[in-house]
């Protein structure tokens, strides 16, 4: 079999807006960049946040590969009417700004749809519409608490624990990603544009639904995985020791 690493530029020719800050965005944007898709990175003038947020530029850069950058002052008139132009001209508008916070900006849904009725406009949000915390914000660990990640991670008898990957962020992300490229692929059938939202705790909850088996078959939630039981490495000789296996 032939592996082709290069891009296969599938999304070629797709302009996407791109408002998004940190990671559950960037990252969905960035995947659509891979995919070909030319990327205009909307930022502040002090330059979006993720640039100096954690200590240096390593974290954006690693969310933010392939994309074009253009500072705009969206609280200034010159700056808002010059993104609603760039809006005439895009396939997708992407944004996971705190809830409510474009619409104050003047760029919500209703808005965006009225300049451009074919745009696909895509929200990242903490949680759900509908949600008792539809109005919280949300970074990765919170998701990962609230969707139940952690609740099943870590030894049987100790604390929940936050796993390494950032499947609240990135996760959602890539979940985005395909609900966008589902969206622009109907677009083509329908010639219509439509309103997407990811909420990261149903994301977690999405890439975790495994644990709903156990509580399906015992009527309990599921438990923390824990490692297998196994004799203490020094009582097994050398030449018979094999690694400790968790399984997760």
């Amino acid at each position: 079999m032939t592996v082709n690493p290069v891009s296969p530029g599938c999304l070629a020719g797709i302009r996407v807006l791109d408002l998004t800050q940190f990671e559950a965005g960037t990252s969905c944007t960035e995947a659509l960049a891979w995919m070909g898709a030319d990327i205009a990175k909307v930022e502040p003038p002090r330059g979006e946040a993720g640039r100096t947020g954690f200590g240096d530029a390593f974290y954006f850069m690693m969310y933010n590969a392939n994309k074009r950058s253009i500072t705009v002052n969206l609280k200034e008139e010159r700056g808002l009417d010059l993104v609603k132009e760039m809006v005439t001209k895009a396939d997708v508008f992407t944004e996971n700004f705190a809830p409510g916070a474009v619409e104050r900006l003047g760029l919500g849904y209703d808005i965006v749809s009225a300049i451009n009725p074919s745009i696909i406009y895509a929200q990242v949000k903490g949680f759900g519409a509908g949600s008792p915390y539809e109005k919280g914000l949300s970074f990765d660990p919170i998701a990962q608490a609230a969707g139940g990640a952690m609740s099943i991670t870590g030894e049987g008898d100790g604390r929940p624990v936050k796993p390494g990957p950032t499947i609240g962020d990135t996760g959602t992300g890539m979940l985005m990603a395909f609900s966008i490229v589902s969206a622009l692929f109907d677009r083509t059938r329908t010639g219509k544009g439509r309103r997407l939202q990811v909420a990261m705790q149903d994301s977690v909850m999405h890439y975790g639904r495994g644990m709903f088996i156990a509580h399906a078959r015992t009527g309990k939630a599921a438990p923390r995985r824990q490692p297998a039981t196994t004799r203490p490495a020094a009582s097994i000789p050398a030449s018979r020791a094999a690694p400790m296996i968790t399984f997760i």
